[in-house]
């Protein structure tokens, strides 16, 4: 028993498949469609259809439905069935090609920034052809972008791919001036690395901020957490293997490449990674792995958590984007290379994308941005806020004698001239991870460490390719024009690391000397939310969307206004639910248990001779003033929840980043002091040490 590898995507209607089930010209036409964008005919789409749907039929498939990602964050389903009656009573299984490629789900309900309202009910699905569909829960899943009845796009696929074709264009034109005739398209490849926590179902079920909120609102650290580095790459527990072993399988078959799996560093945490698939694709499968987690999870007892931060005072969960530029012949941009030409051609796309992060820092840290993120990032688990470029030392002094045209000597004396003289073998790695980077380059990708957990990989990616096109394309301009192709390359490689040699450092990112050197440099610190999130209607940021073609403006004000909503729908949430524990579980169970102190000081104090009760009495009043605490800073959360019912949108979320949550954080450690000394019988809640070791 056991995997086999021929059960590869064999829930995936693939190339494979495709040739098999569909004539030579409509897997012709078909192939075209998905690598040059050549559009189906009806005809062909019906012939299609049909292959698709008597395959899925064999796969167990009863319904299909246009799988989309709106922007809810997660994914979307709207089931049809297969089944079309006839007359006399019968049925057939029918799915013809306009069913494949279009659909028209409610778009009222979901978040769309004021592009519909709810009298506005339209919404449009278009198939990608690009990403393949598959069968899941018996169900013919299509991969498909979602916009408004306005043609706006309201969902995270439809500008990822704008994204790709912008960074496709601009990077066919820089490489048809190295020569290169053969390639016919530049993909962005991303392999993400996702981290998750797996606790007990009955002990989750009891937290009701775990339920409502993805993360505990309150809780006192436990005796043991991840101080002794013992659970990070430890063995693997059981029940947890288990799941492993139950999730990895399902994910093949649905042709998701699950490659690396460990413990992570805090108890119950661990860590899924793939392998590099297209960005597009990536993205679908990054969906698919938290949708599976969660299903897997559940059926095994448990439950995942994808909350950036689901227990204080232990690592919060991230995922690392690892993003590169590669070429439908296979060839990795951002490999160093071994001849001059190469070496030419992977420093220009390197300081690109240099150029890029430096440029559009902000754009970077809002793709990361989230309440749950807020509370992560910035923390010694966690890259800072403040965006900054990892190269390593020994590419850092190529970059520098390239700056400084000076011989850079790392064995024999080099002058460097971008184009003409070689660059010294360059290993894939030639220094030392480092973790505490936002944006590291690790040989011949970069690392983008800032994403959310629970985050969809596109919003990232749609900003790190859309800036990369966008620093491309003015290299292309530039060298287009030139009239000595050799020098104007290493001035523009040169220029650009002079411009912006800020956004590199190889130090220590957690350390605050870095913090004070980095606003010297100008680099932006933005700690949260609110104070990123304006900076994405800056003029420079609008201007980049609109010129490569990813977002209209209007697409992106409403982007905007989803995000900020979302935040403060997110806080408002928590505060309410925060509420709804102090007041019905917290206090009552605190100031029962400080009552039966009472009445115990007073039974001794009544005994002859009378018996000490200071433990008693002594608990009893730090008890009696936290109640006091805890209810006035309950009245004063109550207090600003009210306060922003109805408040547009920017007041809403400022209200809640700088009334709640600091409301909240108050309230909290007042609880977490009521925790650590009411007896363990009478709190109403697991503790973080029951819920962290609860899964063996």
């Amino acid at each position: 028993m056991g995997f086999h590898a021929e059960e590869f995507a064999s829930m995936v209607f693939s190339e494979k498949v495709m040739a098999e089930r569909l004539p030579p010209e409509i897997n012709e036409a078909l192939h075209a469609a998905r690598c040059c964008g050549r559009r189906l005919l009806r005809a062909e789409a019906d012939v299609i259809a049909d292959a698709m749907k008597d395959w899925a039929l064999e796969k167990g498939a009863t319904h299909f439905t246009h799988w989309f990602q709106p922007m809810t964050g997660i994914t979307a389903e709207k089931h049809d069935s297969f089944l079309s009656p006839t007359e006399g009573g019968g049925a057939i299984m029918e799915f013809s090609g306009k069913a494949l490629i279009q659909s028209e789900p409610d778009a009222s309900s979901f978040p769309s920034g004021g592009l519909r309202a709810t009298f506005e009910a339209r919404g449009y699905t278009a198939w990608d052809p690009t990403s393949d569909a598959f069968v899941k829960d018996n169900v013919l899943c299509i991969p498909t972008a979602f916009c408004s009845y306005g043609g706006e796009a309201i969902d995270k696929k439809t500008p990822l791919l704008r994204s790709m074709d912008a960074l496709n264009n601009q990077a066919l034109r820089i490489l048809r001036l190295f020569g290169d005739r053969e390639t016919t398209a530049v993909r962005a490849m991303v392999g993400a690395e996702q981290e998750y926590f797996l606790v007990d179902r009955e002990m989750f079920r009891r937290r009701r901020d775990l339920v409502y909120t993805g993360r505990t609102l309150m809780g006192c650290r436990p005796p043991k957490g991840q101080e002794l580095d013992d659970h990070y790459f430890g063995a693997i527990k059981p029940r947890v293997a288990a799941f492993m072993a139950e999730l990895d399988e399902e994910l093949w078959k649905l042709g998701v490449p699950a490659k690396t799996e460990h413990n992570e560093v805090a108890p119950a945490q661990h860590e899924l990674a793939c392998v590099y698939s297209i960005v597009n694709i990536a993205a679908d499968h990054n969906q698919l792995v938290m949708e599976r987690m969660k299903r897997v999870a559940d059926r095994m007892g448990m439950v995942c958590l994808l909350h950036e931060k689901p227990f204080a005072g232990v690592n919060g969960s991230g995922k690392h984007n690892n993003w590169s530029m590669a070429t439908d012949r296979g060839e990795n941009l951002l490999n160093p290379g071994d001849t001059p030409s190469e070496n030419a051609q992977f420093l220009l796309f390197l300081t690109a994308v240099v150029q890029a992060v430096d440029e559009y820092q902000d754009l970077l840290r809002i793709s990361a941005a989230s309440a749950g993120n807020d509370r992560r990032l910035g923390g010694d688990e966690a890259p800072p806020v403040i965006l900054s470029v990892y190269l390593g030392d020994e590419l850092t002094g190529i970059l520098d004698a390239i700056e400084n045209e000076t011989t850079y000597q790392p064995g024999e004396a080099v002058q460097f001239k971008v184009g003409v003289d070689v660059l010294p073998s360059f290993p894939k790695d030639t220094t030392d991870r480092n973790r505490t980077s936002p944006f590291a380059f690790t040989g011949n990708k970069f690392e983008f460490r800032m994403v959310g957990s629970s985050a969809s990989i596109s919003e990232a990616n749609i900003m790190l390719n859309t800036a990369v096109a966008d620093v491309l394309g003015r290299y292309a301009d530039a060298l287009e024009a030139a009239e000595h192709f050799d020098e104007t390359l290493h001035e523009l490689v040169r220029g650009a690391i002079r411009d912006h040699r800020r956004i590199i450092f190889n130090g220590n990112g957690y350390d605050a000397k870095w913090t004070e050197e980095a606003r010297r440099r100008g680099l932006l610190d933005l700690r949260t939310t609110p104070e990123c999130l304006p900076r994405m209607l800056d003029w420079k940021n609008v201007q980049l969307f609109m010129r490569n073609g990813v977002f209209s403006e209007t697409e992106l004000r409403a982007r905007y206004e989803i995000i900020l909503d979302h935040y403060a729908k997110e806080i408002k949430i928590e505060a309410i639910t925060m509420l709804d524990m102090i007041r019905k579980d917290v206090l009552p169970a605190v100031s029962r248990f400080t009552g039966e102190l009472i009445a115990a000081a007073r039974e001794k104090s009544s005994l002859e001779p009378p018996v000490p009760s200071m433990y008693e009495r002594e608990l009893a009043s730090r008890l009696s003033g936290l109640i006091s605490e805890a209810w006035e800073g309950a009245q004063r959360l109550e207090g600003s929840v009210e306060r922003s019912a109805g408040l547009p949108t920017e007041e809403f979320a400022l209200c809640c980043w700088k009334e709640m949550l600091p409301e909240m954080d108050a309230l909290r450690r007042c609880a977490d002091a009521m925790e650590a000394i009411t007896d363990k019988t009478r709190w109403p809640y697991p503790s973080y040490g029951e819920i962290l070791f609860s899964v063996y």
